[in-house]
């Protein structure tokens, strides 16, 4: 383990909070252009070359030093300020979009809060010249290409990590109460994975007796899968489409593609409900003579809530007169690799609303128009404020990082 960091004494601490608000302040005009130049050019996972190129420019630009392809990830990066000989805090910064419906989970957001968090924790270490590091990461493809997980299986998160942060936006209806924020956001574990079906073509008028139906395994499938949710739990979740069906209705489809994601709130429950899910692209194979096979995506964990730097984070935005939730009662239904990261280091993964219209939530065109607004980024510059508070706790106070990481090693990892 690293020498621990000196704590940081309460008269000090005002004098470090007020630093990182006034730098982040300073940089509002620009981190503005920033949000809006992400959120106009909306890129896949692994190919978020504009973004990557935009934000490394705006960091190089203000004094910062860069590796670009960190992890052997070509839209990754690192930027880090610090010294070595203590403990590290990573901010995770996210930019990839949706196709066809652009930034519609706000990540141009991530990217604004994170690096504002970066920005006012670094010049804070400075100010305070405390030991450890602080780096920002970039974290490409979260919609559903695991790039944690490759950043993970990379070594990014080997080292003596006191902790791991960043937050994501959600709509006001997500909040139950007059909250303006959430600091534990539950989100539940999560399968991927395709089935091919292989059939075998024949003429769909002259002779379907010599066929085998590919797309009717997928339909079959599908329907057994509707029949399966009626003895799911509430709290899960399985979602799929057809991908390619065929081509011709005169020519009996040879090959059909499914993708489906299997959720639930727990690796051992989301391991079970995938076993049935599986049984059903099985009997959707066997009841049309076609055969199958599955093609495995990255599995994202759900995620391990710490409390410890959540209750940090909620005294932390009190200051700014936020009123955040400590933890929803209810479990979010929906997934994000950075559950992975939480498995492997103490980690924050807040919420933050931006104005939308009612019942819009995440993945819907409307919220990716709220994404680009000036009152979605003023909500991003405000979570990058207490992020960057949270960040130098976890490096200053060495309490916080010991029950952070006390918590971490007595949770239950299912």
């Amino acid at each position: 383990m690293a020498d621990a960091a000196p704590e940081i004494r309460s008269e000090e601490w005002k004098a470090v909070t007020a630093t990182c608000r006034e730098t982040i302040d300073s940089f509002e005009h620009s981190l503005k252009e920033l949000n809006k130049a992400i959120h106009s050019n909306p890129e896949l996972g692994f190919q978020e070359f504009f973004a990557v190129e935009t934000i490394t420019a705006f960091l190089q630009n203000n004094g910062f030093t860069v590796q670009s392809k960190a992890y052997g990830l070509e839209t990754s990066f690192t930027a880090e300020v610090g010294s070595n000989g203590g403990p590290l805090v990573i901010i995770c910064a996210e930019y990839d979009a949706l196709p066809n419906i652009g930034h519609a989970c706000g990540h141009n957001l991530i990217a604004t809060s994170s690096i504002a968090a970066f920005l006012g924790a670094a010049q804070a270490i400075k100010s305070c010249k405390l030991p450890g590091r602080l780096r920002l990461l970039g974290t490409p493809a979260e919609e559903g290409q695991g790039g944690k997980v490759k950043l993970i299986e990379a070594g990014a998160f080997k080292e003596d990590i006191a902790a791991a942060i960043m937050a994501h936006p959600i709509s006001p209806h997500q909040l139950k109460g007059d909250y303006t924020g959430l600091a534990g956001m539950d989100m539940i574990a999560s399968h991927k994975f395709k089935v091919e079906f292989h059939g075998r073509p024949a003429h769909a008028g002259g002779q379907p007796w010599n066929g085998l139906n590919a797309l009717d395994a997928a339909v079959a499938t599908y329907s057994n899968v509707s029949m399966l949710r009626q003895q799911m739990r509430p709290d899960e979740r399985v979602h799929g489409v057809i991908e390619d069906g065929g081509t011709v209705p005169n020519v009996i489809t040879q090959y059909s593609r499914m993708n489906w994601y299997v959720r639930s709130p727990s690796m051992k429950r989301c391991d079970d409900l995938l076993k049935k899910v599986e049984k059903c692209c099985e009997a959707g194979a066997l009841t049309t003579g076609c055969d199958f096979n599955f093609i495995r995506a990255p599995t994202y964990k759900n995620i391990k809530v710490n409390e410890t730097l959540c209750k940090q984070y909620v005294e932390d935005m009190s200051i700014l007169g936020e009123k955040v939730l400590l933890r929803d009662a209810e479990a979010f239904t929906a997934s994000t690799d950075m559950g992975n990261v939480s498995h492997e280091v103490p980690s924050f993964h807040g919420g933050f609303p931006i104005p939308t219209e009612d019942n819009i939530s995440p993945h819907h065109p409307k919220f990716a128009e709220a994404a680009g607004g000036d009152p979605a980024h003023q909500a991003a510059i405000r979570c990058g404020k207490g992020l960057a508070m949270l960040a130098v706790r976890a490096l200053g106070d060495t309490g916080l990082a010991a029950s952070a990481r006390k918590e971490f090693q007595s949770a239950r990892d299912d």
